[in-house]
Parts: structure tokens; sequence; C-alpha cells
């Protein structure tokens, strides 16, 4: 398990369209990946889930995976979040 904390850094935060493009990369990956933001822990592969969490600009989020591409995963989902998902 990997897990990594980053801040959003996009305008937007994560509303429909960024939150898609964290869903499509996130289904890339075999291993299982979440994003936690305060107590809530959500399946970072679920559009439904992402969008619940209402994450704005400069708050942050834990990034974390388990299986056998953790790493890969994991980062390049925070790098995606770093460089501020192309806004």
């Amino acid at each position: 398990m990997i897990e990594s904390i980053v801040e959003i850094s996009n305008p937007t935060g994560l509303d429909a369209r960024p939150a898609a493009l964290f869903v499509k990369t996130a289904g890339k990956f075999m291993s299982e990946i979440w994003i936690t933001k305060g107590e809530k822990r959500v399946n970072a592969k679920s559009i439904m889930g992402l969008m619940s969490l209402a994450v704005s600009k400069g708050e942050t989020v834990t990034v974390g995976a388990q299986g056998e591409d953790e790493e890969h995963a994991v980062r390049e989902l925070v790098e995606l979040i770093t460089t501020g998902f192309g806004e």
C-alpha cells in the first residue's frame, strides 16, 4: 500500500471534467485506488464517489493504492493533480 498527500491546485477543484479525467486515469491501473478527504474515503475509479467529496481548490486529499502497480498509479495520479488537470 502506498499513499501520497497532495493539494488541489486547479481553479475548479475536482468538478466534473477533472474528476472524469482522474477516474479515467485511475481506471488504467489494476490496483485498488482510493482518494480520501478528511474522514471520507472513496473508490477513485468511481465518478460519483469522487464527486461526492466536493473537493475545492486549495484543499488537500490523500491518493492511495494497493496492488501490483500501486507506485505507478499514485505517481501518475499525483502528477495529474499537481499539473492542474491541464487547466
